[in-house]
């Protein structure tokens, strides 16, 4: 059984979150605006994927973190979008309270 990808649900979630349409995603990463809208949709209808350093511009352009299109599971990605809203300085404490007590 063949795995989809969670990229095209994940994109989706971003986009409406910032309100953006589909065209106007792909124009503020830098598409050409006439194929801005047919290449978002392909992308979140999951008929193609961006590779990743396209994906990393619709992160930036979304205010999310890269690994936030690549999460399978909802808490997952709830998770990551939390961490990348964190400064260094509190995403490495947490990391460290983690280890404290999850490790052995």
């Amino acid at each position: 059984m063949a795995i989809s990808s969670p990229i095209g649900k994940r994109l989706r979630q971003a986009r409406t979150r910032m309100g953006l349409s589909q065209k106007e995603l792909g124009i503020r990463a830098g598409f050409d605006e006439f194929s801005a809208s047919p290449r978002m949709n392909q992308y979140e209808r999951g008929k193609h994927a961006p590779d990743f350093e396209t994906a990393a511009k619709l992160a930036a352009v979304l205010g999310v973190p890269t690994p936030f299109f690549y999460a399978e599971d909802d808490g997952m990605a709830e998770l990551i979008l939390r961490l990348g809203q964190l400064s260094p300085n509190h995403r490495n404490l947490l990391i460290d309270q983690l280890k404290g007590q999850l490790d052995p």
